[in-house]
């Protein structure tokens, strides 16, 4: 199960993504189906049928969208969270070897944007993590074993 939680940033990229969905996509693409069927024979018709599908994968997204903007929870930043790793905060850990890993901890409709280093809240790591402090060391269990690391870091953004 996902946890129902979202960063405001986050809440706002799929609130511009549906509405560009809506606005623009959409609009666009139901012209080009009715282009496309203007031209009379459908059933080889690549133009059509592309199109259709991609309204299609519209429309699915749009649905998803909507009914998941409004089953999410925000959490905005809070002074009670200083000091303590929890929804929203950027951690930097460290294990014996050496090797580093900086990363925030977002929900689950966050972390598609490869371009940035978010973990899910339900990862094994997130979970892990949740509640310790800087200086706290950590048992992450993963389907490859057990690691061990230590918090150096916790920051927020307010």
């Amino acid at each position: 199960m996902k946890t129902l939680l979202i960063t405001p940033e986050g809440l706002e990229k799929l609130i511009a993504e549906l509405d560009h969905l809506w606005r623009v996509e959409r609009p666009d693409t139901t012209q080009k189906v009715a282009w496309a069927a203007s031209l009379g024979d459908r059933s080889e018709n690549a133009d059509y049928h592309y199109n259709k599908k991609r309204l299609r994968e519209i429309d699915r997204r749009v649905l998803y969208l909507r009914k998941r903007i409004t089953d999410l929870k925000v959490v905005n930043y809070t002074p009670f969270q200083e000091g303590k790793v929890m929804f929203g905060a950027w951690v930097e850990i460290q294990n014996d070897r050496g090797e580093q890993k900086r990363f925030r901890i977002v929900g689950y409709d966050e972390i598609f944007d490869t371009t940035k280093d978010y973990i899910s809240i339900d990862s094994p790591m997130a979970v892990a993590l949740m509640k310790k402090e800087v200086g706290d060391e950590v048992v992450v269990k993963t389907g490859a074993g057990e690691f061990i690391w230590r918090i150096t870091r916790i920051e927020y953004q307010k």
